[in-house]
Formats: C-alpha cells, sequence, structure tokens
C-alpha cells in the first residue's frame, strides 16, 4: 500500500514539533528560538503531508477508481446539500417521484408524504391479499431519493412479466411488504427500505391506516375506491371523502411544522393529491405553517377526474375541500406539446391544462400568486422536467426568503 515512507515521515514531523517545542522552552537566544519556530513549521507540514498520503493509500487500495464520484458525491451531498431548504413535497404517483428526482440535486432536507389510497395494480394487489398499506408510490419515492438509482435501483423497480402469481408485481413492493410482516410494521418497513436505498431525505406514508377514497358526483352517484374512480366518466367529480376518519402520521405532520416549504403535486389532484389533504391533521398543519406553500398543477387533464380543467379549477377544487389560504402559489405550465404527441394524448381524451385572462383574473382576486413557467418534458411522454421544474420552485422560495 506504500504507506510506510508515509508513516516514517509523519513520525520524523512529530519529533521535529516536539524539538522545537523544547528549543522554545529551554532556549533564551532570541536567534535560537526563531529555528525552533522554523523547525516546528516545518514538521507540521511534515504531518499533514503524510498523513493526507496515508488517506489516499487507504482509498486507492480499499475503493474502486470507478466508484470514487460516488464518494465526492456522497460528500457532496452531506455537506453541502443538507444546508438546503427544508421542503415537504405532499401528494403520489409518477408526479412526486420526478419532482424528488430534481429536487434531491438541491437539498437533502425533503420530506415525502405519500398517499396509502392507491387500490390499483400490483399495490392494489399486495393491499386485498396481504392487508398492508400499499407500497406501490412509497417505492417510487424511495427510488427517486436513492443515493445510488443504479443497480439498487433498478431492482426496487424491476416488474415481473412472467409467472401466474408473480406477473405484473413488482420486486420493489414485495420486499416492502415483506419488511412489513417481519418487522410488523410498515412505517418501520419503509424506514429500513430507505436505509438499503441510501436515500437523500424521508418518505412517509400519510397515514397508517387503510383508508378508501370515495368520489361523490354531480348527479349524486358515488364512486368507491382509487381505481374505480377515473373509469366513471359519465358524471364529474364534486367532492371526495374518506369512507372513514383517520389521523396523519406523527412524522409527517412534525416535517411540515418544521418546513420552509409545503409543496401539494403534482400528481392526480382527487386521487393522489387531495387524499393526503381530508386526513386529520394535515391541512390543519399546512395553514398553521409559516412556510411557503405551493400547488403544482398537472399538465394535462385526466379522465373521469379533471376533465376540461383549466388550472384555476385544479386550485377552485383544492380550496373548496380545504381553505382558501392552502396555497400561496400555483406553478402551471407553458410548454407547447408537439402535435404528434398531442394527437397520442387525445386519442386517450387528455388534453393540456390551460389557462386564460378569467383564470389569471381569478388568481389575482384570491392573492394566489401564479407562476407561468416551461417546466414540460416532451421525450415520449408528456411529464413534468424535474430541473427545470426544481428551478422554478427554488426561486419562489428564495424570492419568499428576500421578502
Amino acid at each position: 500500500m506504500l504507506i510506510k515512507r508515509w508513516i516514517f515521515l509523519s513520525i520524523f514531523g512529530v519529533l521535529m514539533i516536539s524539538m522545537g517545542f523544547v528549543i522554545v522552552i529551554f532556549e533564551r537566544s532570541s536567534e535560537n528560538k526563531a529555528i525552533a519556530g522554523f523547525v516546528i513549521v516545518l514538521g507540521i507540514i511534515c504531518v499533514i503531508i503524510s498523513v493526507k498520503r496515508i488517506l489516499k493509500s487507504f482509498m486507492s487500495a480499499l475503493v474502486p477508481a470507478a466508484v470514487d464520484n460516488t464518494i465526492v458525491d456522497r460528500i457532496y451531498a452531506k455537506r453541502i446539500l443538507e444546508k438546503g431548504d427544508k421542503i415537504v413535497v405532499i401528494g403520489g404517483g409518477t408526479g412526486l417521484s420526478t419532482l424528488l428526482t430534481g429536487l434531491k440535486q438541491r437539498t437533502s432536507n425533503l420530506t415525502a408524504i405519500v398517499t396509502v389510497a392507491d387500490e390499483g395494480g400490483s399495490s392494489g394487489r399486495l393491499r386485498k391479499e396481504f392487508d398492508v398499506l400499499p407500497p406501490g408510490d412509497i417505492r417510487n419515492c424511495l427510488v427517486a431519493l436513492a443515493d445510488s438509482e443504479d443497480l439498487m435501483g433498478a431492482l426496487f423497480q424491476f416488474r415481473f412479466k412472467e409467472g401466474e402469481e408473480l406477473h405484473g408485481h413488482n420486486f420493489g413492493n414485495l420486499f416492502i411488504t415483506a419488511l412489513s410482516k417481519v418487522t410488523g410494521d410498515f412505517n418501520r418497513a419503509i424506514k429500513e427500505s430507505s436505509k438499503v436505498l441510501a436515500i437523500r431525505g424521508d418518505v412517509f406514508p400519510a397515514t397508517l391506516k387503510k383508508i378508501r377514497l370515495v368520489a361523490r358526483r354531480t348527479n349524486g352517484r358515488e364512486t368507491v375506491g382509487e381505481d374505480q374512480i377515473r373509469e366513471e366518466k359519465e358524471s364529474p367529480i364534486d367532492r371526495v371523502v374518506l369512507t372513514e376518519e383517520c389521523e396523519a402520521t406523527n412524522e409527517s405532520l412534525e416535517a411540515i411544522r418544521q418546513a420552509d416549504a409545503i409543496i401539494l403535486g403534482p400528481g392526480s389532484l382527487y386521487t393522489s393529491v387531495m387524499p393526503n389533504l381530508l386526513i386529520k391533521g394535515i391541512k390543519e398543519e399546512i395553514l398553521r405553517s409559516k412556510a411557503v406553500r405551493i400547488y403544482i398543477c398537472n399538465v394535462m387533464t385526466e379522465p373521469g377526474e379533471t376533465d376540461d380543467y383549466s388550472v384555476s379549477d385544479h386550485v377552485r377544487a383544492l380550496i373548496k375541500h380545504t381553505d382558501p389560504a392552502v396555497i400561496d402559489y400555483c406553478i402551471a405550465n407553458t410548454s407547447s406539446i408537439p402535435s404528434d404527441l398531442y394527437e397520442r394524448y387525445r386519442a386517450e381524451d387528455k388534453h393540456p391544462v390551460n389557462f386564460d385572462q378569467r383564470d389569471e383574473r381569478w388568481f389575482r382576486q384570491h392573492k394566489i400568486t401564479l407562476v407561468k413557467a416551461n417546466i414540460a418534458s416532451m421525450k415520449e411522454f408528456v411529464r413534468h422536467n424535474p430541473e427545470k421544474l426544481s428551478n422554478v420552485i427554488l426561486n419562489i422560495i428564495s424570492r419568499r426568503v428576500k421578502r
């Protein structure tokens, strides 16, 4: 490992420092004391050089060159990102994990409060068969916040495409479910999974109670279950409620109290964002908080949920279910959608969420700042761009702090 020479150099440096101090103490001559000072400085330099070289030798032997950048990244995350703003993000679905991917590059003081109302797909099957909270949205947030998104991230996101029982299931969902059974505590299972993925920040379920969502339609009908709400398209949603009262997790409430910024969305308005706000304690803590409160409006409408909704319609629904003071800013997309993507989405009855002068007047009347920005990514799908969206959010926080 080539460290013997550096050990000898460090010993030599210590001896020089000791000799210098002996001369300073016992010699009266100012000339000799000047020489002693030079000897002490030289000894200190020898010790510093030798320690640095010894550490470098150990690192080169124990850490492959390929992961040197990972170590640098972790030091950066520890020393720089931990000084970032304390941001709480509330929601679910792919929109939430997309946002976290961008924000974790700017701060490690992140908390995701995730809905547990999901009843579809792999999460819904595990919820019914094993009587656990749905792990899907939580898994996505864990992977988004992971320090390493390569092998472990790919493993957690791996979806089985074969086998009767395993088909459609996601490894991360199975892992969290199994861990919750081993520990007997779903919250602890998330914390242990966080350690496995070495995430930047925290992920908490909004509640530990198995909630169900009910959509009350304008025609008087009710749709029960998150997975069924999108299927009903004959009548618009008037209001969503939970089948029973439940309380928020203590960790979620504490994170909101400590936050510099609270972000709602992006994600499905009625099935990802709204369920969290209906849980006892969350809305109340948001309203008490002095943090800047931001709502990120979806780029596209969703059939069965927000058909024909404008930006102000989304915010009206939020206020109707909570309080007019629940948000200070609303971020809306201004990116134009390429014609081929537009036609593909139109075939699925999905359209861009638009706004006009009436929307802007409505926001001014309600003292909510509408922030219009080019924040969409137009590749295979229309999604929020994590980097652009994060920049807009941090600019809002920065302006609020200056005020």
